[in-house]
C-alpha cells in the first residue's frame, strides 16, 4: 500500500506500478503525456516535492509519502497565467509537450521568481519540443514569471483579422492538458491492442501459431492476414503495403505486422504477443539501393526493386558544361531521419449500436485513413466514420496507416472498442522516415559566376514500401536546381526498394536532401570564382517573369532577392557566416487533383467552420478564423471550428506539401465571400442554420508536360538562411528571411520558421538513424534531437510581397523553414576551416557525436 499527496489530495495505490501508468490509466490525469516512456522527452513531467521529475522513471513505491503536482493541480491564477503566456508568446503548436514544459517552468519559477534566459534553458533541458524550436517557449516562461510576480490579470479576448498576431484558439486547452489526444480517450469496456512484428527485416514466414495466445485469459481476439475481410494491401498511390504478412510470404522490414491481439489490458495483450509462435527462415536483407539494384538481387516486390524514376531535362547540359569556366562535382549523402513527433501513433476504434464503426485517429488526413479502413474491412463507405482528435505533431510521419487499420480490424472482429497505441520504440520501427539519398551533383558557371548548367543523379532509398516515395523523389528532382535562373538542367532520380524501414513524407519532402547538395556546390563554386556566397546567389536568383529550372515562369509575388537583401548585412559582418537559399512549392501540383474545401454553417449565433483539413500543429484553425473574420467582419470570438470528421466535414486533402493555408485558406475565403453577401441584408442570427460552401482547385500541369513553360505548382515560397559560428565553431545566430507572401498570422509564421530551423540544425549536426541489417539502432533519447540549450539566437524576417488574391496572398511556410539550414551550416564551417563536408550529419564540428 503506497500513499502520497496528488494535487493536494491524499491518494492511495495498493500496488507498485509505474507512476506514469498510474497517473494516466488510474487517476486519468491527461496532462501527463506518454511521449517516450524512457525518460528522454519530458512530456510526463510532474513536480515531486517541488522538483520537476519524469513520471515514467518513477513508481508508486518511489513516491510513497511525497507530494505530487500535475498541471491539473495548479491554482486557477497559475492556470490563467500559464495559458495566457504560452498562447500570447506563440509557444504552442502541436501542444503535446506543453504541459510538461509548464511543470518544468513552475519548478523553476517557484524557486527563482525572476529567472534569466540561461536559467530557463537549463530548466527546460529535460523537455523536448519538436515543433517550436523552443524560442517562444522560453519567452512564455519569462512572461509567466513576470506576470506571477506582478499579479497580472490576462486581458479578455480581442478580435483578430488577417495579419494580426492572434493567439492560437487551442492554446489554452493544450497548455492545461485538457485538449484531447487519442490516447487520452477512455471508453468503457475498451480493449487494448498489441502487434506482433517481423522477427527480422527479411524473413520467410512459414507458420504463425496463435493457439497459446488465444488461450490466455483476457485475450478476446488474435487476428492474422487470413482474417482480413477486404483488401489486405494498402498505400497512398501504390497498394504494396500489407496490413499483415501472410504465411508463405516474406517480411520486407522490421516493422511488418504478422498478427494483432486485442485483450482486456495492455499487459495481457503484450503477453499474448509473446506467446505467438512463428516458424520462419531468416533471409539476407537488402540494406542499400546498390544491393537492391544488383543483377542477382532478389525481387522485394513483384514488379522488382525500382519504385520510381523521375527525369527533368531542359537545354543542352553537356554542351554548357564543356564551355563552362568553373565546374564543381561532388557526391553527397544524407541519412534516414526520424520524425520524432512527440505523440506516438494512437487510434481508437469504437463499434456503434447501428453496426457502423467510428475510428478516432491522430493523423494528417481523416479521408486517407477512411478510404484505407473501408477497403481493408471490405464494407460500404457508410459503415465507417473517421474522426480526428488533436494531433501531437506529424511532419509527414502520420500520413500512412500505422495503427488505425489494426484498431479497426480488431474492433470489427470483437465488436468492442479497441485502442491501439504504439510504444515509442515501436513507432521508431514502424512509420516511414525521411529518405536516405545519394546524390551526384555537377554545377557549372561562367567567369562571372553565372550558373549555366547543373546535372544531378539522385538515388533514394525508399525502404520496404512505396508510401509517398514517388512524389518525394519528384520533388527532390524538380527542386534540385534551386531557385535560380539556370537554362540547362539534366536531373535523373531513382527510387529503390530495400529492406530498410519505409521512407515517405517528411518536412521538406525530398527538397531538404537535394538542396543540401546544390547549395553546397554553389558555395564551393563561389569560392572558385572569387565572390561571396551571397553575391553568387544574387547574380543567379530567380526574379518575377524569369524562368525557373523546371520551366515555370516565376510570378509577380516572387521575392527571393528580397530575402537575400534582408540578410546581406548580417552575412557580410561575420567571417564565419554560411548562407543558403531554397524554394518550396505550396500544393501537390504537377497536374494532380488538389482541392481545398470548406463549409461554414451558422449555428447558435456563430459561424462554424467545417473542413476535413488536419491541424497538426501549424495553426490552421486559427488562420481560417482570421480569414473568415477579415472577409466578413464577424468578430473572431463569434467563429468556431469542428474537428475533421468524415461524417461532417468536406474532404480538403491531406496536410502535406505546405498546402493547407493556401488551399483550405482560399476555400475559407470563398465560402466567407458568400456569407458576406448574405450579411449585407441579414444578421448572423437571421442566418441561423444556413450553410456556405467554398472550394478551391489548384490547376497545374503534369510532369513531362510538352508546354515550354508548364505550371508545376500554384505557388512557391522562397527563403535565405544565414548561420553564424564563433571562433570555436559553435552556433551563435541564425537569421532566416522567408518570402511567405502575406503572413496571415505573423506569430504563427515565426513559430514555423523557428521550429523548422531547429529541426534543420539537428539534421545538419546531430541527428542520425543508424541501421544494422535493416533494424534501427536508436532510441528516442539517442536520436540526436536538439534541446533548448543547443539553440542559438534565431532572427526571423518575414518578407511579404505577394499581392495575389489567392488566400490573401499567403504562401505555404511549413516545409521550407527546414530546407536551407543544413547547407547554410555547411557553408559556415567551410568558411571557417576550408573543409567541404558532403555528408549529413556534418563531421568534425563541436556537435559531432562519437560513433
Amino acid at each position: 500500500m503506497y500513499s502520497f499527496i496528488l494535487n493536494g489530495q491524499p491518494t492511495v495505490c495498493d500496488k507498485e506500478i509505474n507512476l506514469l501508468e498510474y497517473l494516466r490509466d488510474y487517476a486519468r490525469l491527461t496532462s501527463v503525456k506518454n511521449g517516450c516512456a524512457e525518460g528522454a522527452c519530458g512530456a510526463c513531467m510532474v513536480l515531486l516535492d517541488g522538483k520537476a521529475t519524469r513520471a515514467c522513471l518513477l513508481t508508486t513505491a518511489k513516491v510513497n509519502g511525497k507530494k505530487l503536482l500535475t498541471v491539473e493541480g495548479l491554482s486557477e491564477q497559475e492556470k490563467n497565467i500559464y495559458s495566457w503566456a504560452f498562447a500570447t508568446a506563440g509557444a504552442v503548436q502541436c501542444g503535446f509537450c506543453i504541459p510538461g514544459m509548464v511543470i518544468s517552468a513552475k519548478g523553476l519559477i517557484d524557486t527563482t521568481p525572476e529567472p534569466a534566459s540561461d536559467q530557463v534553458k537549463k530548466a527546460l533541458h529535460g523537455n523536448v519540443c519538436r515543433c517550436t524550436g523552443y524560442v517562444k517557449i522560453e519567452k512564455a516562461v519569462l512572461m509567466a514569471a513576470k506576470a506571477l510576480r506582478e499579479g497580472f490579470t490576462p486581458p479578455a479576448g480581442l478580435t483578430y483579422k488577417v495579419g494580426d498576431r492572434m493567439p492560437r484558439v487551442d492554446a489554452k486547452a493544450k497548455t492545461l492538458g485538457t485538449a484531447e489526444y487519442v490516447d487520452d480517450m477512455y471508453v468503457e469496456g475498451m480493449l487494448h491492442a498489441a502487434i506482433l512484428r517481423a522477427p527480422t527485416a527479411r524473413a520467410l514466414i512459414k507458420k504463425i501459431d496463435t493457439a497459446a495466445a488465444l488461450a490466455l485469459p483476457g485475450v478476446e481476439a488474435v487476428i492474422t492476414a487470413k482474417d482480413i475481410p477486404g483488401r489486405r494491401h494498402q498505400g497512398h498511390i501504390i497498394p504494396d503495403w500489407p496490413a499483415f504478412i501472410a504465411e508463405g510470404e516474406e517480411t520486407r522490414y522490421i516493422g511488418d505486422a504478422l498478427a494483432a491481439v486485442a485483450a482486456t489490458s495492455k499487459q495481457i495483450a503484450q503477453e499474448a504477443v509473446r506467446l505467438i509462435k512463428v516458424d520462419y527462415e531468416e533471409l539476407t536483407p537488402l540494406t542499400s539501393p546498390r544491393q537492391a539494384l544488383a543483377e542477382d538481387a532478389p525481387r522485394l516486390h513483384p514488379q522488382g526493386n525500382i519504385l520510381a524514376r523521375t527525369v527533368l531535362k531542359r537545354g543542352n547540359v553537356e554542351k554548357a558544361i564543356a564551355k563552362a569556366k568553373q565546374v564543381v562535382t561532388h557526391c553527397y549523402k544524407t541519412p534516414f531521419t526520424e520524425h520524432a513527433f512527440l505523440e506516438p501513433e494512437s487510434a481508437l476504434a469504437v463499434p456503434q449500436p447501428d453496426g457502423t464503426l467510428t475510428v478516432y485517429i491522430s493523423s494528417q488526413n481523416v479521408y486517407d485513413d477512411y478510404h484505407g479502413i473501408v477497403s481493408l474491412l471490405g464494407v460500404k463507405e457508410k459503415d465507417v466514420r473517421v474522426v480526428s482528435k488533436m494531433v501531437g505533431g506529424g511532419f509527414g510521419g502520420k500520413e500512412d496507416l500505422t495503427v488505425q487499420h489494426h484498431a479497426a480490424l480488431l474492433a470489427w472482429h470483437t465488436k468492442k472498442p479497441v485502442k491501439n497505441t504504439l510504444s515509442r520504440q515501436e513507432s521508431i520501427k514502424v512509420h516511414p522516415k525521411r529518405h536516405a539519398m545519394e546524390m551526384n551533383f555537377t554545377t557549372a558557371c561562367d567567369e562571372n559566376g553565372i550558373i549555366t548548367a547543373m546535372k544531378a543523379e539522385i538515388t533514394a532509398d525508399t525502404g520496404a514500401y512505396a508510401s509517398l516515395g514517388g512524389p518525394v523523389l519528384q520533388r527532390a528532382c524538380t527542386h534540385a536546381a534551386g531557385p535560380y535562373q539556370i537554362p540547362n538542367v539534366d536531373i535523373v532520380g531513382l527510387g529503390v526498394y530495400t529492406n530498410n524501414p519505409p521512407a515517405g513524407a517528411f518536412r521538406g519532402f525530398g527538397v531538404t536532401q537535394s538542396c543540401f547538395a546544390m547549395e553546397n556546390n554553389i558555395n564551393i563554386m563561389a569560392a572558385k570564382v572569387g565572390i561571396s556566397q551571397w553575391e553568387m546567389r544574387w547574380r543567379n536568383a530567380i526574379e518575377p517573369d524569369k524562368i525557373l529550372p523546371n520551366g515555370q515562369i516565376a510570378d509577380q509575388g516572387t521575392a527571393l532577392k528580397e530575402t537575400l537583401l534582408a540578410v546581406r548585412k548580417v552575412f557580410e559582418a561575420s567571417p564565419y557566416a554560411g548562407l543558403a537559399c531554397a524554394m518550396k512549392n505550396a500544393g501537390i501540383g504537377v497536374g494532380l487533383p488538389d482541392i481545398g474545401r470548406v463549409k461554414i454553417k451558422i449555428e447558435n449565433g456563430k459561424a462554424v467552420i467545417y473542413t476535413g483539413a488536419a491541424c497538426i500543429g501549424q495553426g490552421l484553425v486559427t488562420v481560417m478564423i482570421q480569414i473568415l473574420s477579415e472577409t466578413t467582419g464577424i468578430a473572431s470570438s463569434q467563429i468556431a471550428a469542428v474537428e475533421p470528421d468524415t461524417d461532417l466535414t468536406p474532404d480538403s486533402g491531406t496536410t502535406t506539401a505546405s498546402r493547407q493555408t493556401v488551399f483550405t485558406g482560399e476555400a475559407t475565403r470563398r465560402a466567407a465571400l458568400k456569407l458576406r453577401e448574405e450579411l449585407a441584408t441579414a444578421s448572423l442570427d437571421e442566418l441561423e442554420g444556413r450553410e456556405f460552401y467554398g472550394e478551391y482547385s489548384g490547376v497545374t500541369d503534369p510532369m513531362g508536360s510538352d508546354k515550354p513553360n508548364p505550371v508545376s505548382h500554384v505557388a512557391y515560397g522562397y527563403a535565405t538562411h544565414v548561420v553564424i559560428l564563433d571562433e570555436a565553431g559553435k552556433l551563435v545566430k541564425v537569421v532566416a528571411a522567408h518570402d511567405v507572401g502575406k503572413a496571415i498570422n505573423p506569430t504563427g509564421v515565426e513559430g514555423q520558421i523557428e521550429g523548422g530551423i531547429v529541426m534543420g540544425l539537428g539534421y545538419a549536426l546531430t541527428e542520425d538513424f543508424p541501421l544494422k541489417d535493416g533494424i534501427p539502432q536508436v532510441k528516442f533519447g539517442t536520436l540526436g534531437l536538439f534541446r533548448a540549450g543547443n539553440v542559438p539566437e534565431i532572427e526571423s524576417i518575414i518578407v511579404g510581397k505577394n499581392q495575389a488574391e489567392l488566400a490573401y496572398g499567403a504562401k505555404g511556410v511549413g516545409e521550407i523553414t527546414a530546407i536551407p539550414i543544413a547547407p547554410a551550416v555547411a557553408g559556415a564551417y567551410m568558411r571557417k576551416d576550408g573543409k567541404v563536408r558532403t555528408e549529413l550529419p556534418l563531421s568534425a564540428t563541436p556537435y559531432s557525436r562519437k560513433k
